[in-house]
């Protein structure tokens, strides 16, 4: 078992580099495989345990990958697949081995799901991409353990997302780019990461219109090539760097950070009392002033992201009066109020909303990561507070979050990563 040992008290200032898109380049890995020449070499890649698995699956279907991990880059070359099973050991590991599925329907005509893994969050059916695969010609066989996708040949079809999934979206036009004829795709996603990797397919040679309108036109081509791509900088990451800096009072510059990526995020914080200036590639953050109480409601991109709201938990329970956040997204997201709870707040779950009494003093225990977001979340909390905070498993952070350790460590915090006794 690995953990994360905190000790609380100190002000975070200094710089900070921000990892590339971790839901950028995961689509971005199951996009290379559907290149059947040459090598496709992504850059910015973050060291996190979700790549490490994606990689781990791109080899056990057959293609051939190199991690180099001190430069941040991938290089796959998926010109020879062999095998259409995702094995459940590696792909219940992370909901990203859904993005595979595309590639091996185009490549080798069918793909078997052993399992879909990631974290636990309530309700996250998956039934809306297999609903499109079936729109464009695949045949779905739904078993308890396992989903078998046959698909000779896929055609375009018109499609709706119910909710404007990035996963699904990315899924679907991954599909649509080497089926024959066109596909609409209507109410779509819109986050930054799914722009950007629809950006890298259009480098590839898709053909794909209407990216960031919500309404995507994808006219499929013959085939698509190997191209060299630079992973957009991950806003979540800075997120949660920034209320990093803001419940320890400190200042801290963020590089590669974009602060418009961070839509109704950003303005949530100012609302509380952050402070954000930008320099170039640089982001400023920084908080001198005592914390307000904030409303929150999470949404589909631009709205706040569900990533981030187990963090600006964190913060509410410094702010100086009542602040309410409703979960909109996924059900099983408040775990994290009941292990703040243990370190001192006062939190009530009402539902899908939840009450935050600030503020309080955070007294730092043993606590439980029950996702990655809840998890880097605690954290945060130990910044905050007195004494020591032990989280684990350190796995499920490490599944989003590179370095972070050392990274908060650069900055004047006081966090190791262990192995228990």
């Amino acid at each position: 078992m690995v953990r994360y040992r905190v000790r609380g008290g100190n002000v975070l200032n200094g710089t900070a580099f921000v990892q590339g898109a971790k839901n950028a380049v995961l689509p971005m890995i199951g996009a290379a495989l559907l290149v059947t020449e040459g090598r496709t070499v992504l850059r910015n890649v973050p060291i996190i345990e979700d790549v490490r698995r994606a990689v781990e699956l791109a080899r056990a279907v057959g293609a051939h990958v190199e991690l180099h991990e001190a430069e941040r880059v991938l290089v796959i070359d998926a010109s020879r697949l062999t095998s259409p099973v995702l094995p459940g050991e590696i792909a219940r590991r992370f909901r990203g081995s859904v993005l595979f599925v595309p590639a091996l329907m185009h490549r080798l005509g069918e793909a078997v799901i052993q399992g879909i893994g990631g974290c636990n969050l309530g309700s996250r059916q998956l039934d809306f991409h297999y609903l499109g695969y079936k729109r464009l010609g695949a045949v779905v066989d739904e078993g308890d353990e396992v989903i078998h996708i046959k698909a000779a040949q896929l055609t375009g079809a018109p499609l709706y997302l119910d909710t404007p999934s990035h996963t699904g979206t990315e899924n679907l036009v991954m599909a649509a780019t080497l089926a024959k004829g066109t596909t609409v795709i209507e109410n779509a996603a819109l986050e930054p990461e799914v722009l950007d990797v629809i950006n890298m397919l259009r480098r590839m040679g898709a053909r794909i219109h209407g990216s960031g309108t919500g309404f995507l036109v994808v006219e499929g081509v013959e085939e698509l090539r190997a191209v060299e791509y630079s992973v957009m900088p991950d806003r979540l990451d800075a997120g949660v760097f920034a209320i990093a800096a803001a419940i320890t009072g400190g200042e801290v510059n963020l590089v590669g950070a974009c602060l418009e990526h961070l839509g109704v995020v950003r303005w949530k914080l100012e609302q509380m009392g952050v402070e954000f200036a930008t320099d170039g590639a640089i982001l400023h953050v920084r908080r001198t002033r005592r914390l307000r109480p904030i409303n929150v409601i999470t949404d589909t991109y631009p709205g706040f992201a569900t990533d981030l709201q187990s963090p600006i938990m964190t913060l509410a329970t410094m702010a100086d009066g009542t602040s309410y956040i409703h979960e909109r997204i996924f059900d099983g997201r408040f775990a994290l109020a009941g292990e703040l709870n243990k370190m001192g707040a006062k939190i009530e779950v009402e539902g899908s909303r939840a009450i935050v009494h600030g503020p309080t003093k955070l007294v730092g225990t043993t606590v439980d990561a029950h996702d990655l977001r809840s998890g880097i979340a605690l954290v945060l909390a130990g910044l905050a507070a007195e004494d020591e905070t032990i989280i684990s498993p350190a796995y499920l952070i490490d599944r989003g979050h590179s370095y972070v350790a050392e990274r908060l460590q650069a900055l004047g915090a006081d966090v190791v990563r262990e192995i228990s006794a």
